[in-house]
């Protein structure tokens, strides 16, 4: 465990034995901007710049030829090998595809039928997709949907539906004991959908070990994969085969090239691949995994939750009310507060070069990728934060205009 600094000092001795501070190199971010805000857009690693470029060349040279000569048609099943790295699943349990809403529906739609009961849970203060798409499901399906009271989720596994759960709450930062969960789901027949998007390249996940069997994430947060990066779907190999496709694709179809008016699935998670690929947001993204490159996934825990800590810490000094867990181990890689004016602080922040974000009604998240921040940025930005709140500074009538984006 890192010791949470009570100065400014102490943070820039963690930032001299930093064993990731290498990683801030290959980012390339705006000068003077701490950038607080990965855990809904990370910024763009230099790598995945290059291979975005490189895929440009190839589609101006290679034309069509570039499906073969480049490899694009294998791209998305050689970045779900990557990626399953990052989650501890097996390489061929994982495929980048579609988009968190689309695959949330894939898969809940394909366990609908093997679950004891035909049911659809999901926790009210879930992220908003996850519901909709529950209900939406619900409504084609017929399949019963309940609505669960925040943390109601383990208790309704004994009904034997079909969960859709975060392993990393969107505005509390909570994390879920995955291995509980899923023991307790297989106790009662019933099986649990994972949205890993808030979970994916800040955690030390184990999903095979936890017996987690299905799952889907986005990558363009913690990941860096770019604005709109293609998801992911994880399928456990015991499970993957006895499931069905409610979106079958001809890039899901065994032999796509055969051009078949009959569907035969692909094997293992593949299968929940639908249609073309964007490759050029999937080279983006496979060039964003090379970061991850000899990182160690505990490393990368440690030091995000550690940065976390010095914002609950000084948040806490300034009086405002911290929303996330306390406790290291039950948080993710980012921490809410709660501040009534919440939206002009978020821009007055903006203005100073400190990047957050706003969820209404009246929580401020500050996001900390341990792969290009440092401990001194992270203490100096709370600096920013209390003089915006002392002097009241955010009550300029230009931090009040919304925008569309908060």
């Amino acid at each position: 465990m890192i010791r949470t600094p009570t100065s400014r000092a102490e943070a820039q001795e963690l930032d001299r034995t930093d064993a990731l501070a290498p990683k801030t190199e290959g980012f390339n971010l705006p000068e003077g901007i701490t950038y607080l805000v990965g855990h809904s857009l990370g910024p763009p690693p230099a790598t995945a710049q290059t291979r975005l470029l490189e895929a440009q060349a190839d589609w101006a040279t290679g034309l069509v030829r570039s499906w073969n000569s480049a490899g694009w048609i294998d791209l998305a099943e050689r970045t779900g090998e990557r990626l399953a790295a990052l989650i501890g699943a097996p390489a061929g349990d994982v495929i980048v595809t579609d988009n968190v809403s689309v695959n949330l529906f894939k898969l809940a739609a394909a366990a609908l039928p093997h679950a004891r009961r035909y049911a659809l849970f999901v926790e009210e203060d879930e992220f908003p997709t996850d519901q909709y798409i529950a209900a939406g499901l619900g409504g084609l399906s017929g399949a019963e949907v309940r609505l669960l009271p925040p943390g109601g989720s383990f208790d309704a596994l004994t009904a034997g539906g079909v969960l859709i759960k975060s392993a990393v709450n969107y505005r509390s930062s909570e994390v879920a004991d995955m291995a509980a969960h899923e023991r307790e789901a297989q106790r009662h027949g019933a099986l649990i959908v994972w949205d890993l998007s808030h979970a994916t390249g800040v955690l030390d996940l184990h999903l095979a070990s936890d017996g987690a069997r299905l799952a889907a994430g986005c990558t363009y947060k913690y990941l860096n994969g770019g604005p709109g990066a293609p998801a992911f779907v994880y399928a456990a190999q015991e499970i993957a085969a006895k499931l069905v496709t409610p979106l079958p694709g001809w890039m899901g179809h065994n032999a796509p090239f055969a051009f078949d008016s009959q569907y035969t699935p692909r094997g293992g998670a593949t299968r929940f691949a639908s249609g073309t690929p964007p490759i050029l947001s999937l080279a983006a993204f496979s060039g964003a995994l090379d970061v991850f490159e000899g990182v160690a996934l505990p490393d990368l825990q440690s030091k995000a939750r550690a940065l976390g800590a010095i914002a609950i810490a000084r948040a806490q000094g300034m009086g405002l009310a911290v929303l996330s867990p306390i406790e290291d181990a039950a948080r993710g890689g980012h921490v809410s507060v709660r501040i009534a004016e919440g939206y002009p602080v978020v821009q007055a922040l903006a203005a100073r070069g400190v990047l957050a974000d706003f969820r209404a009604p009246d929580t401020v998240r500050f996001g900390f990728s341990p792969l290009f921040l440092r401990y001194a940025q992270v203490w100096d930005a709370l600096d920013v934060l209390d003089e915006i709140l002392t002097s009241r500074s955010w009550d300029a009538p230009e931090f009040h205009a919304r925008a569309k984006v908060t």
